[in-house]
């Protein structure tokens, strides 16, 4: 098996990763899928990734139909929307990898073209996009995590990803056990990247502070009880991501910082949803849903209220 042609659906932090690493090697076999205004503005402006700016070949679905690779790195907010332009892109043979965040989007997309088109990966990086910019250490990301659901040994289509990756400065990783590594980085997204969001504090804060230490433990086991639940052998011990820097802020606070929308509903949401299924209460989950929704209101200008003039 061999990969000659690859697509990108979703030119954003973590896909600008990949735009990175595969254009010069795939050149015209490697494009970045859109549609409309975005397609427009991605021809004439491309991407600046790390200073440089990246120039990449865009083209609608219908024109990457039967793909052998396609890659989706849309917000999951966008994801429902996209799922109309995965399903024209996906013939018989393409493999499909999400790279979102969360643990529902491999079963939201396998449920659309079939699951039998799902290679499950963990993505570990930390981007910054500020508008068309997007910055990231290719020599401190760990890069993409690839495996197969209830299979522990690397098969046709992990090597096949991997010979792909190969020189291109994308780092890769075969994981024995692809659920519980997603399950693994869920509740770290939860629990080390919500907090911080609501007190607009870097990572430090967490080792800094009895109080953010607490709640991360807690969202952590409320995530590990579910897991549990599951299947999933996710132990409830906090475990504190490792070589962070003191100031970093991930992606809930780097969106709320620029304004935009998160992805509350595929971190918290999620896990209220899955809570309520098994029965299990996650109040802390559902405290910090409704906080950062709160201030996306806020971002929004709901809450600028105005005295009356003399009152």
């Amino acid at each position: 098996m061999k990969i000659k042609k690859a697509a990108l659906l979703g030119a954003g932090a973590v896909g600008a990763y990949f735009i990175w690493g595969l254009s010069e090697s795939m050149g015209e076999n490697f494009c970045v899928v859109a549609k409309d205004e975005r397609k427009k503005r991605l021809e004439k402006e491309g991407l600046i990734i790390n200073g440089k700016q990246y120039i990449f070949p865009v083209k609608e679905p219908e024109e990457v139909k039967d793909v052998d690779l396609l890659l989706v790195s849309s917000k999951q907010d966008a994801l429902a929307d996209a799922l109309e332009d995965i399903k024209t892109i996906a013939g018989k043979n393409t493999m499909v990898i999400s790279l979102l965040n969360g643990v529902t989007s491999e079963e939201i997309i396998g449920n659309t073209i079939g699951m039998e088109h799902m290679l499950y990966a963990v993505m570990r990086i930390a981007s910054v996009r500020k508008g068309n910019q997007i910055t990231f250490s290719p020599e401190h990301a760990a890069g993409i995590y690839l495996g197969e659901k209830d299979v522990k040994e690397p098969t046709e289509r992990v090597l096949a990803v991997e010979e792909l990756l190969k020189d291109t400065g994308i780092r890769y990783h075969f994981v024995e056990d692809i659920m519980t590594d997603m399950w693994m980085k869920y509740a770290s997204n939860i629990a080390q990247n919500l907090p911080q969001a609501i007190l607009g504090v870097g990572f430090q804060a967490y080792k800094d502070s009895v109080h953010m230490h607490y709640i991360a433990e807690r969202l952590w086991k409320e995530v590990a009880q579910v897991a549990n639940a599951k299947g999933i052998p996710l132990t409830e011990e906090l475990l504190l991501f490792r070589g962070v820097k003191p100031e970093a802020r991930f992606s809930t606070l780097q969106d709320l910082d620029a304004g935009r929308h998160t992805e509350i509903e595929m971190l918290a949401g999620e896990m209220i949803r899955m809570g309520k299924e098994y029965g299990i209460d996650v109040p802390y989950c559902d405290y910090t849903y409704h906080l950062i929704r709160a201030l996306e209101e806020k971002n929004d200008g709901k809450f600028e209220y105005y005295s009356k003039v003399g009152i």
